[in-house]
């Protein structure tokens, strides 16, 4: 599937949708979700066209990788979530139920966010 650069995150990265930006770097930019699900709730997105972590992980240079990965523990430091403890979170296609086709990181934190996933029944 071809990059959609008219998504609204590819839309953030170029300025033209404004953000609460948290940090941004060479390769990634990190703001707050405008609809929280947690006290914390901040995206990090690598500014390339990669639609999702298959993506990135087969295409991104590098330096991009480098940078994208040291971001996310960065801005979790800079939110003050380390000790506590925090979730990342990337939805990769349809049965992930990823909403917008552009890799993105949730960090949440802020609270006790429970089980990821319910356990199986054996």
């Amino acid at each position: 599937m071809a990059y959609d650069d008219q998504n609204i995150f590819a839309k953030i990265i170029r300025g033209e949708i404004p953000c609460n930006k948290v940090t941004e770097t060479a390769h990634s930019l990190a703001f707050h979700d405008i609809n929280p699900q947690t006290p914390t709730h901040i995206l990090v997105v690598p500014k390339g066209p990669y639609e999702d972590l298959d993506a990135f992980s087969a295409n991104a240079t590098e330096p991009e990788i480098v940078d994208y990965i040291r971001t996310l523990g960065d801005v979790a430091r800079q939110a003050g979530v380390v000790a506590d403890g925090y979730r990342t979170l990337t939805n990769n296609g349809q049965d992930a139920h990823q909403e917008v086709p552009h890799l993105h990181f949730h960090i949440f934190a802020g609270k006790n966010l429970g089980r990821m996933i319910k356990p199986l029944d054996k």
